[in-house]
């Protein structure tokens, strides 16, 4: 019987990551002692991720909420694990991971553009860690591939509640007091592209 050689994959703490993330030039998740170098967007992403952005962010302007975008980092302690979300929004004051300035804790509302690579990550994995966030109740999908929208909205304890939204529909937020348009968030995004 012959051995497998098996590499052994190395596990960093979350300082080594932080440290390593810092001064990276690429952007890279952490998760659980891994260490996951992030694929660049398509322009359909970073389209659709930008509507949303400033579609949010404007609507929101001197109410207590901070919208941030990509290069926001969010370190979820119960997961072990850091990562950029496309958008969140955090309600109030910040909370900062313990020790750092530049790593958030407290979103209430995400969002997340789905990629073919990302699409099963951000829906199984991604969201059963933000689900640990205590102040975590909005999650949206958005397809970049056609116009397309899963909204999840947490109500009591622990229950989530899951609406999806085609073509020229109009979606409530339930975290805050916010409208858009499908055809809002996908201004100037061409399907054909992808």
């Amino acid at each position: 019987m012959q051995a497998i050689a098996q590499t052994e994959k190395k596990v960093y703490t979350p300082e080594e990551y932080l440290e390593f993330e810092v001064n990276s030039e690429e952007r890279h998740e952490y998760i659980n002692g891994e260490i996951v170098l992030m694929t660049g967007g398509t322009p359909n992403h970073n389209q659709i991720t930008g509507n949303f952005y400033a579609e949010l962010n404007f609507a929101l302007k001197r109410q207590p909420y901070r919208v941030f975008v990509t290069d926001q980092r969010l370190w979820i302690p119960t997961k072990r694990m850091h990562t950029y979300p496309d958008v969140m929004v955090v309600q109030g004051e910040l909370q900062l991971e313990e020790g750092r300035r530049d790593t958030i804790t407290n979103p209430l509302m995400i969002a997340e553009v789905l990629s073919k690579s990302t699409r099963s990550h951000d829906k199984d994995d991604k969201f059963a860690a933000y689900r640990t966030i205590q102040n975590f109740q909005e999650y949206l999908l958005i397809d970049q591939y056609e116009m397309h929208v899963e909204q999840y909205f947490k109500t009591d304890g622990n229950s989530w509640i899951f609406s999806e939204y085609d073509g020229n529909e109009t979606i409530s937020l339930k975290s805050l007091s916010f409208q858009f348009t499908l055809p809002d968030i996908y201004d100037k995004v061409n399907f054909e592209s992808d």
